[in-house]
């Protein structure tokens, strides 16, 4: 069994001061010198009517400046992706405790979920928790295990992400027949996860699917694009 916690990042933001031209300010110099353009060196004086920047306008702009940072968070976290962490070992050996994932949801605005995914959804009985399994089997297909293997609609998944032969075949020991809009989900490490096959997680929803899960982060030496199909 496994949770599956999320990070969020905070957007950097950078100013950056414009310096005068050197060679406006010489220039400038060198008239008044001259004596041709008829100024002084005395500071000008503000002009009646002429707009001052005041306190209250540069609250105003740094407030609108915050809400755009917060509107372009929200929609990252939202519509784009988040820093995610692994905690336990139903995932193994594709994932390992404590590897840190970027979840991304935006293939899922554009098409369905495909076999092989690997997807994070939030666990039924406990929605702040997330969990992280692979999808096995697809709307409308049955999907039964016998003597350790799944079967898809009868037939044998030739499958290799399975690293042992499953012990307990849970609710799938008699045929599972998906809905249109629902997806079986096994964790690789097969006889150590909680998934579909406990009633606890049963079959997931394609509106309850948080995102996929698509690159690796950390640690570093195993940085890289998660393999789905």
């Amino acid at each position: 069994m496994e949770n599956f916690e999320m990070y969020d990042s905070d957007p950097l933001s950078e100013e950056r001061n414009i310096k005068p031209n050197s060679g406006d300010i010489d220039a400038e110099k060198s008239d008044q010198s001259s004596g041709g353009a008829g100024t002084s060196d005395m500071p000008e004086e503000n002009e009646p009517g002429k707009p001052q920047k005041s306190i209250g306008r540069e609250i105003l702009s740094f407030a609108g400046y915050l809400v755009v940072v917060l509107v372009i968070t929200y929609l990252i976290v939202h519509f784009v992706g988040v820093r995610t962490e692994v905690i336990g070992t139903s995932m193994t050996p594709t994932l390992q405790n404590g590897d840190n994932l970027i979840v991304e949801k935006l293939s899922y605005r554009f098409g369905d979920p495909q076999r092989y995914d690997i997807i994070v959804f939030p666990y039924p009985e406990n929605p702040k928790k997330h969990y992280i399994k692979r999808i096995i089997g697809l709307p409308g297909e049955t999907v039964q295990i016998m003597d350790g293997y799944v079967y898809i609609n009868g037939e044998l998944l030739g499958e290799e992400y399975g690293n042992a032969v499953m012990n307990n075949a849970g609710v799938a020991s008699e045929p599972v027949i998906l809905g249109s809009d629902e997806y079986f989900v096994l964790g690789d490490n097969r006889n150590n996860s909680e998934d579909s096959r406990y009633a606890a997680v049963g079959n997931i929803k394609r509106s309850e699917i948080s995102g996929r899960a698509w690159l690796r982060i950390w640690p570093f030496k195993t940085f890289g694009i998660l393999r789905h199909q």
